[in-house]
């Protein structure tokens, strides 16, 4: 029924167009403001900066719109995802951009879905090791050797290993964080979920931020008009504009079209990084990407198929959600 329901009652295709655009070109182009931010400004104050003012901004229209408030078990779960989400994956890929370039950032952190795929065979054990799944993971790997390999004869400078491990670690954390949203309880709707934990990682970044003796160094009169634009455009278009745009798909469009976003985003943010900013865009890269992107490609249809199966198959869908 809802299915039938989505497809009499779709929305005007300008619509779709344009919140696709928005999840594809605005998330694909964050990377680049998160480098130029970060050049200025200290990297986990930088982030808290934009998840307070954004995290703020959705929490109180979710509240002004009428969703419940959370209870104290929601908010301890809402905190412990944010710390996974903002504080480890977020918080690591602005101190990343300090040293990797804003397209390589994108291509690292796109191996996401890898460590999702392992988080559900080892931590919810709702999906297998196939042979299919562990080719996509090893081809993803590959991709991550060849952007940090000083062996491999590419051309151009390997990336910079500290900013790759910690978009590494960033994944994984991501990944970990996803893997117990469905475990712990949260809040009811997403988009106050989704609310509630950009505004705590807001917090905790400041926190963050704060012990790491970032506010000592900050001083906003020596902020150029370009960071505080960057700024801007991350709460705003990044943020508000994005978030909204994929929360609006979920709800017009199937999971397998929407989540297309994890290989178009980092093939976005390589070519904005390179026109925009300069970055380099040699055999390496391309090289690296194509391996990672191949992976995610995989990876999401495998996930597609599976999803399809449980649709088809009830008892076996419900044994997997128990």
């Amino acid at each position: 029924m809802p299915e039938e329901t989505q497809n009499t009652n779709r929305p005007p295709a300008w619509q779709t167009l344009l919140a696709f655009s928005i999840v594809y070109l605005v998330w694909g182009t964050t990377f680049l403001a998160i480098r130029i931010g970060v050049h200025e400004v200290s990297p986990f104050l930088f982030a808290a900066m934009r998840f307070l003012i954004a995290g703020g901004v959705l929490f109180g229209w979710t509240l002004a719109q009428g969703d419940k408030f959370p209870n104290a078990r929601e908010w301890v779960s809402v905190f412990i995802v944010a710390f996974l989400i903002f504080v480890m994956d977020y918080g690591l890929l602005f101190w990343a951009e300090q040293r990797v370039p804003s397209g390589v950032a994108a291509v690292l952190l796109a191996t996401i879905p890898a460590f999702t795929a392992l988080a559900e065979i080892t931590l919810l054990r709702t999906q297998k090791l196939t042979v299919s799944l562990g080719a996509a993971l090893l081809i993803g790997l590959c991709g991550v050797a060849v952007l940090v390999s000083r062996s491999l004869d590419l051309g151009g400078e390997p990336v910079n290993r500290a900013g790759a491990a910690a978009l590494l670690v960033a994944s994984v954390s991501w990944s970990i964080a996803t893997a117990l949203t469905k475990k712990l309880p949260m809040p009811s709707t997403k988009v106050m979920n989704s609310g509630a934990q950009m505004f705590a990682g807001g917090i905790l970044l400041a926190l963050s931020a704060g012990v790491l003796g970032e506010f000592r160094t900050f001083h906003p009169s020596a902020v150029s008009r370009g960071a505080w634009l960057a700024l801007l455009y991350l709460v705003i278009a990044g943020s508000i504009a994005g978030f909204t745009a994929y929360i609006w798909l979920i709800h017009h469009e199937s999971l397998t079209k929407v989540g297309t976003y994890a290989y178009v985003n980092p093939v976005v943010a390589v070519f904005v990084g390179y026109f925009l900013a300069g970055e380099p865009l040699g055999p390496r890269t391309l090289l690296g990407a194509l391996f990672v992107l191949i992976s995610v490609v995989m990876i999401t249809m495998a996930s597609a198929r599976r999803a399809t199966a449980a649709r088809r198959t009830p008892r076996a869908a419900d044994a997997v959600e128990t």
